[in-house]
């Protein structure tokens, strides 16, 4: 059997790596109109900053590795212009000749990848504009960087690219703004944990404007000035445009290729599409959410390479089957880690899922050993108790404990799961109550209504509509008095005992600390004592004032 593969990057060379693993018969062959293969596209940032010194070392391997190491030949450089499937045969150009050639196939594999999106405006095409993408932009860009030693940058895109790229350039001593068409940087996170990146990358000297959109590019020999729709001018020395991307479906369309939901293509958990021999794979095809079932684009290199494995088993023969993704992912900004995975409490609501929503704030470690503080929003649904997602920002301890979460919504954990997993515990490392496990036990308690949680948002809202409300401070009366919830009383944990009776316990009560555990007693103190309905605020004072801060109120 004859299998071609067009695109080798990581879910092309995914599909003809398990292939050649599953059978020494098949003649493999792939076609790539780019000249680098396997490369490390996540990796581009660092080597324009300079944390990667060789741009050689995101491309680890080459043609003449896989022919030698899977029996596999790859042309490079190679451009399938057109797919006759009638005949199952291929057009192809040689892009360093000029020459056209012909090809079949018995199976074919589209691995097309996804392009960069460049927004149709005036001044896109000059030479110091310039998009993420392949190994070619990343040259590009440091050597513009390192000839022209440019003292501004802009930076179109929040996303995971974008704001790398504003991180590693800014450690380069560039000035860097970031535009976002959104209101938030990073759209897979809510807005309340997307502002704490938004703060630290203010921070640290990124100057942002979000909900707004670049209108038009004009360039001088004095330097480029970008003019946004609201008619702000921001001036630049260049620009990267890191606006998303958009699957290459050309091909996939001219043979007939049903597209999906996602304008990807539509692909069955067999990684086949609705065209007899032919599959699709990483960032040209849509996935799934594990969760909902529902169609999901989410072009990352995990889930590519994941997709090329499969198909390369079903096209030998193998059983198995893609069983969808959760979009997890993590980066790097400056000294911060933010990851995510599951569902955000917007897309939750838009599910039509009734959720209880958590923010704990807690170390990774002791403090005594260095520990810091990471504020982990985790969110289960009402009805089935189970896990649906959870956003972590924190310095340190972020990647351990979002692959926890990862894993155990994969498997279909309920929020009371997490409490009982035995994680590893020593001081280096965690504390004895993981924040994991820590998240279990106060998100399976608001799921029951024992102990419910209410957060800041929720409350404000409250405020506004003129809600009957107590709110007490449980703090110490010094923090107290620094900063509290608008119209609270302080009434410190240990006295809450001997003043409840100047309480009225038939009004809904709102209790709160400065992260979230005392209030969490004094909530059970005063449900012991008979009011009939108490909150804890999420996350407590701490996660108040951020979100009140957040909402300009």
């Amino acid at each position: 059997m004859k299998l071609v593969i067009i695109g080798s990057v990581a879910a092309g060379t995914s599909v003809g790596a398990k292939a050649r693993r599953n059978s020494e018969e098949l003649e493999i062959t792939v076609y790539d109109k780019d000249v680098d293969i396997s490369y490390s596209g996540c990796g581009i940032p660092y080597y324009v900053g300079g944390t990667v010194e060789a741009l050689d070392d995101l491309t680890p391997r080459n043609a003449a590795w896989f022919k030698k190491r899977y029996s596999m030949d790859i042309h490079t450089a190679h451009e399938v212009m057109n797919v006759d499937h009638e005949s199952k045969t291929l057009t192809i150009k040689n892009l360093a000749t000029g020459e056209t050639l012909t090809d079949t196939y018995d199976t074919l594999v589209l691995a097309t990848g996804a392009t960069s999106f460049i927004p149709p405006i005036n001044g896109v095409d000059a030479s110091n504009v310039f998009s993420v993408r392949n190994i070619r932009h990343a040259d590009a860009i440091r050597s513009f960087v390192d000839r022209e030693d440019p003292k501004q940058a802009v930076v179109v895109g929040g996303g995971f690219i974008g704001l790398e790229m504003a991180e590693q350039l800014t450690e380069r001593g560039i000035k860097v703004t970031l535009i976002e068409r959104l209101n938030q940087v990073m759209p897979p996170l809510d807005a309340d944990m997307a502002a704490r990146v938004s703060a630290h990358l203010a921070d640290k000297g990124v100057e942002l404007k979000l909900g707004e959109t670049v209108k038009e590019l004009h360039h001088a020999e004095a330097g480029t000035k970008v003019e946004l729709e609201s008619g702000e001018v921001v001036d630049t020395d260049f620009v990267i445009m890191s606006v998303g991307v958009r699957p290459n479906t050309t091909l996939a369309k001219q043979i007939g290729v049903e597209l999906g939901a996602t304008g990807a293509v539509k692909v069955n958990k067999q990684m086949q599409t609705n065209v007899q021999d032919v599959y699709a794979v990483g960032d040209v095809a849509e996935s799934f959410s594990l969760i909902t079932g529902k169609p999901i684009y989410r072009p990352l290199g995990s889930t590519a390479n994941k997709m090329g494995r499969i198909a390369g088993q079903v096209i030998t023969g193998e059983q198995t089957e893609h069983r969808g993704i959760l979009g997890t992912g993590i980066f790097k900004i400056f000294d911060l880690a933010v990851a995510q995975t599951g569902l955000t409490e917007k897309e939750a609501e838009e599910h039509g899922y009734e959720t209880a929503v958590l923010h704990n704030i807690k170390p990774d470690r002791p403090e005594y050993l260095g520990g810091k503080e990471m504020v982990i929003k985790a969110l289960a649904d009402k009805e089935s108790g189970r896990l649906l997602g959870a956003q972590i920002v924190g310095p340190q301890g972020v990647d351990k404990r979002i692959d926890v979460f990862a894993t155990a919504i994969s498997f279909g954990a309920k929020a009371e799961d997490l409490f009982h997993l035995d994680l590893a515990y020593a001081p280096p490392f965690a504390t004895t109550k993981d924040p994991v496990m820590y998240t279990g036990m106060a998100l399976h308690n608001a799921l029951t209504e024992k102990s419910p949680l209410l957060t800041p948002q929720q409350l404000l809202a409250w405020m506004k509509e003129g809600k009957a409300l107590q709110v007490i401070d449980t703090r110490a009366t010094s923090q107290y008095e620094k900063a509290h919830v608008d119209h609270a009383v302080n009434i410190p944990l240990g006295a809450l005992r001997e003043k409840a009776s100047t309480l009225d316990p038939s009004i809904v009560t709102v209790v709160y600390c400065n992260k979230g555990t005392t209030g969490n007693a004094a909530q059970n103190i005063l449900q012991n004592l008979g009011f009939d309905k108490v909150y804890n605020i999420s996350g407590g004072h701490k996660n108040y004032q951020h979100v009140k801060k957040q909402l300009d109120l």
